[in-house]
């Protein structure tokens, strides 16, 4: 590994993900995302301003960059993958979250919140033991609350414990379980203003429209 591989495995990895998918498809919708309900650059604000059909969109292709950005940096450092892995994963989500094409557009760093960007990464990252326990745990909250942060809280929490326990037993590489914490810290830092709301009692339920 070398500055001359990683320089250009980050940097391409945070491109990919500050591509901003929610701006672009509400601009094909006649609509600003950064000016509507949340104003996050994210699937789930598409959802509300735009429908089902168009925050499904976003999320399936924000989760591509995700996938997208690990399959290259394997390609760029094929003889380290487990290091591959964990750095294309974590610069992918800082591009998501903090896009520089946002930056260019609206004068501020702003992105997403991370939870489609970084499952793209879970998909291809995490053990299937892990992966289906935080969906199911996913699905059950967001089926039973309708809170979709909550859901996506839950779910990366526990898979960072399931992933530092099994770190912790030897059977995975501590890296992954490191990735793990940094992915989920950066996806509740993005979420502090929904846990606010939660704990206040005005967090918007999955489904409610706004204008």
């Amino acid at each position: 590994m070398s500055f001359s591989t990683v320089l250009p495995l980050l940097l391409i990895c945070y491109l990919i993900g500050s591509l901003p998918t929610a701006y672009l498809i509400g601009r094909l919708n006649g609509i600003n995302i950064f000016e509507v309900g949340s104003g996050n650059m994210g699937a789930t604000n598409v959802l509300r301003a735009l429908g089902p059909a168009w925050g499904a969109l976003v999320w399936l292709i924000d989760s591509g960059k995700g996938i997208a950005a690990i399959l290259l940096a394997r390609l760029i450092m094929p003889l380290d993958v487990v290091t591959a892995n964990v750095m294309g994963a974590l610069a992918v989500v800082v591009g998501h979250d903090w896009s520089v094409v946002a930056l260019c557009i609206t004068g501020k760093l702003r992105g997403g919140k991370g939870a489609a960007t970084s499952g793209g990464t879970w998909l291809l990252m995490v053990p299937p033991l892990v992966l289906g326990s935080t969906l199911v745990l996913w699905g059950a909250l967001l089926i039973g609350t309708r809170y979709m942060s909550l859901a996506v809280l839950a779910a990366f929490g526990l898979g960072a414990l399931l992933m530092s326990g099994l770190a912790a037993s030897s059977r995975i590489d501590p890296r992954y379980a490191l990735y793990a914490v940094f992915l989920t810290g950066m996806v509740y830092v993005r979420h502090s203003s929904n846990i606010r709301a939660l704990l206040a009692g005005r967090e918007r339920r999955f489904g409610e429209r706004v204008s």
